[in-house]
């Protein structure tokens, strides 16, 4: 054994999850894995996706008027978002001031892709790596999502659109709460609309909230093909919270190979359609 995996074992931070070499999506098998960067340092997202933790609601209501503090901001014309091109939805994202998140953010996070992809990537909020860059997940949580998709022969911009609850990082990188979700939900409603996806994959409980209209545990919503507006949807933990509990790797896997089917089982569909 090596010194860093001597390291690592004291950390109890193995097995390391070891990636594979571009499979194709029919021949993924349970119990294959991905491997998973080193553990999240400071300023990685830190959403409240593990499935006892709950998000903050400052606004359960919503209304999109409202900000953390109940202070009224501008709001979200939810008519005109719906009626926008990738375009304007990018201007006016980048302006919104519609909670207050907008007002520690260093520059809103639209999102990254392919904006025609079959697979749609839906997770919470932007981290501190997301908000000084303009892109989701860059930062180790990221990474480990990239290592995810490459595990089931996806790649970052092929074929695969990734997007945020919310556009502005919450402060300290904590769980958007339902009204910031609330008041950001014509953005990710509009980019899905636009995107058109096959498939959507929900990471971690407040992505699922959000597109669902429900809340639950995350473990009661996995396993499960659910609809966002007629289009399937699967949920899965969001990689932060991986990175903080390997132990529960080996189910987003179990997830992900469910994804393959699901997207898999679309297309033999539309094949044998006359």
């Amino acid at each position: 054994m090596t010194r860093r995996m001597e390291i690592l074992a004291e950390l109890g931070l193995t097995p390391v999850w070891r990636q594979l070499e571009q499979p194709e999506p029919s021949q993924t098998v349970p119990g294959q894995a991905f491997e998973s960067p080193e553990p999240g340092r400071a300023g990685d997202p830190a959403p409240g996706d593990a499935p006892e933790a709950k998000a903050l609601d400052a606004n359960p209501g919503g209304g999109g008027s409202i900000g953390n503090a109940g202070e009224e901001t501008g709001l979200v014309d939810k008519a005109s978002v719906m009626s926008m091109d990738w375009g304007e939805l990018r201007q006016t994202v980048a302006a919104c001031t519609g909670c207050m998140l907008h007002q520690e953010r260093k520059q809103a996070v639209l999102g990254v892709g392919d904006e025609r992809a079959d697979w749609l990537i839906v997770g919470e909020g932007p981290g501190a790596e997301e908000d000084a860059r303009g892109e989701p997940f860059v930062g180790p949580a990221g990474k480990l999502l990239d290592n995810m998709l490459r595990a089931i022969g996806l790649a970052r911009g092929a074929n695969v659109y990734i997007a945020n609850v919310v556009k502005c990082r919450p402060p300290a990188n904590r769980t958007p709460s339902s009204g910031e979700a609330e008041t950001c939900a014509p953005y990710l409603d509009r980019q899905i609309e636009l995107v058109q996806p096959r498939l959507i994959i929900a990471l971690g409980k407040a992505a699922a909230h959000r597109l669902l209209g429900q809340e639950g545990a995350l473990g009661s919503m996995r396993a499960t093909v659910h609809a966002y507006r007629g289009i399937p949807l699967i949920v899965t933990y969001h990689p932060a919270y991986l990175l903080r509990n390997m132990t529960d790797k080996s189910k987003a896997w179990e997830d992900l190979c469910f994804a393959v089917e699901t997207m898999s089982g679309q297309t033999q569909g539309e094949g044998g359609q006359g």
